[in-house]
């Protein structure tokens, strides 16, 4: 029997998107940008103490090497060569910090995730060192002091971990966000290993200088790190290094960028005053601000959008991030085991259609931006005899497009210009009633690509970009259409403004929650084995008593 006739599709394109709960790799065709095949790998978090979040290293790099495996495999099975794939390009979870060992690949630590609040007293210690009337970290990061970025995970890690304070001293140590880990190791690790990132995740560090796009000393020695175990800053198209092993041996590493920077990419926002919101673990609005650094008033980020080319300038935005979206879902799954799978919440919140004056702010880390309130945590407000776990689900929904409205009023604010629609992307945008509250929200179209994986075409995109590669055009004429589905605002602007307004009424009541810090090192205490939302589960239980009460008769 012959043997069957290989596809010709023309030249390829890969994306490893390495995320907080899943790595997947996809391949692009890189005429038509239409999706061949993927495959996706979730992960595991580990929450050693309360508060604490982390991932092992070696099981996201493994993940990796999985998945460009199933992927090649599952185009062998299409009768597509692999050797059509021309270039691969990485996106990343991106504060989520490492440190490892140049010598033997092993890393001394696991991956503090970018969610992750043990470092709070490491950030008021550094807060103190700041004058009042100059506050250089921002000016020049264009970031408040936060537990999310990672410096200030970095020095934990300097300050509580011996055997990386050893490995510094002799040199043997390299840091980095988990690009950086990806690209050393799979472009030859010990045996000649890039050690590199791009502009836009080294902007997400607090030790890179905005303005220069390089690493800046002032910062180092403001939070006492040495700058020799950084890695060289690339722009986010280029030729890193070549992969070593596997079926992609040979070919380059070229493309890297953030996750939410390829989201904007993908979403083909390189004018300035587009912007995208990206619905994945969290929830992140960014806003193209061209080649100049806007800084807000209203508590958004600054932040480096992309720089497709070593020659080529850079483009910056603005940025609202909120910590808690997908991962509300997620804890609904998990923590109180009211839906088996994420997708069934659609289906508990379609069968309400409200939440019944229940409102839930999901700050199981503290309040991102536009608060910037550590100190907040999670609640469910506004309960009755009547809720039910399909209103709370209802309500979780609403949460997430209720910190987005926080967002885009602020964006509007900074920007003098109010969006006339919201382009969408993430994984959760498959959810059509998170959509539909969304744009009654807003009060705004909403506007969710036919294809909405984004995040992995903007890596592609940046790969097939680059000098040397040269398979993918980012010219406006040679960009492919996109088609899109549209949900319209479908209740009045008042009901709106009213949902909205006793929204804000919850979040003030999330504040100020913690007064008092847990010990950074040393025994957890008793609290610290507790599960996230331990208060939030309480009421559950308080509520299911009422209920089964009040059927009582007497």
């Amino acid at each position: 029997m012959a043997a069957p006739k290989k596809t010709v599709v023309g030249p390829l394109v890969g994306a490893v998107v390495q995320g907080t709960n899943s790595t997947r790799f996809l391949v692009f065709s890189s005429k038509t940008a239409d999706l061949l095949s993927h495959h996706q790998v979730e992960l595991t978090e580990d929450f050693p103490r309360e508060e604490w979040v982390e991932q092992d290293p070696k099981e996201i790099l493994q993940s990796v090497y999985e998945c460009i495996e199933r992927t090649c495999q599952k185009l062998a099975e299409l009768h597509i060569e692999v050797s059509n794939i021309k270039a691969t390009g990485v996106s990343n979870q991106r504060e989520t910090t490492v440190i490892w060992d140049k010598l033997t690949g092993e890393p001394f630590y696991n991956a503090i995730v970018w969610l992750d609040l043990r470092t709070q007293p490491t950030l008021e210690n550094l807060s103190k060192k700041i004058p009042g009337n100059n506050n250089f970290v921002k000016s020049e990061t264009g970031l408040p002091l936060s537990t999310y970025f990672s410096a200030v995970k970095l020095r934990w890690i300097l300050d509580n971990v011996r055997q990386v304070q050893k490995a510094v001293e002799e040199g043997r140590a390299l840091l980095g966000t988990i690009d950086s880990w990806l690209i050393w190791s799979v472009t030859g690790g010990v045996n000649g290993g890039v050690h590199c990132t791009d502009v836009t995740n080294a902007s997400r560090t607090m030790l890179s200088n905005i303005h220069s796009l390089e690493w800046d000393k002032e910062l180092c020695d403001f939070f006492d790190i040495p700058m020799d175990i950084l890695r060289n800053v690339w722009s986010s198209s280029d030729i890193y290094g070549r992969i070593k092993a596997g079926s992609l041996e040979g070919e380059p590493i070229s493309g890297c960028l953030g996750d939410q920077s390829a989201a904007l990419v993908g979403q083909m926002c390189f004018q300035e005053g587009q912007a995208k919101n990206t619905y994945s673990t969290g929830r992140f609005l960014l806003c193209n601000t061209g080649h100049k650094c806007v800084f807000s008033a209203h508590g958004l980020l600054t932040t480096v959008a992309y720089k497709p080319g070593r020659d080529k300038p850079v483009c910056y935005a603005l940025e609202g991030s909120v910590g808690i979206a997908g991962a509300v879902i997620r804890w609904l799954r998990d923590n109180l085991g009211i839906i088996n799978t994420s997708e069934e919440i659609e289906t508990l919140a379609k069968d309400v259609g409200t939440s019944y004056g229940c409102y839930f702010v999901p700050a199981f880390s503290g309040l991102y931006a536009p608060f910037w309130e550590p100190s907040a945590r999670g609640i469910i407000c506004g309960l009755s005899q009547f809720t039910s776990k399909n209103h709370i689900a209802f309500a979780a929904l609403e949460s997430v497009c209720f910190q987005t409205r926080e967002i885009l009023d602020a964006m509007n604010y900074d920007c003098g210009i109010p969006l006339s629609h919201l382009q969408v992307d993430g994984a959760m945008t498959n959810n059509r009633i998170l959509m539909q509250l969304q744009a009654d929200i807003l009060h705004i179209p909403v506007i969710k690509p036919s294809m909405p994986e984004t995040t992995a075409l903007g890596a592609a995109m940046a790969a097939g970009a680059a000098e040397g590669v040269g398979v993918w055009s980012l010219k406006p004429e040679d960009l492919s259409v996109i088609f899109m589905e549209r949900f319209e605002p479908q209740i009045k602007a008042t009901e709106s403004e009213i949902r909205y307004s006793t929204w804000k009424k919850a979040v003030r009541k999330s504040m100020g929650w913690v007064t008092t810090q847990y010990p950074e090192s040393g025994d957890p205490t008793i609290f610290s084995c507790l599960p996230l939302g331990f208060f939030i589960v309480s009421s559950m239980i308080m509520l299911i008593g009422a209920r089964y009460i009040s059927g009582i008769s007497y």
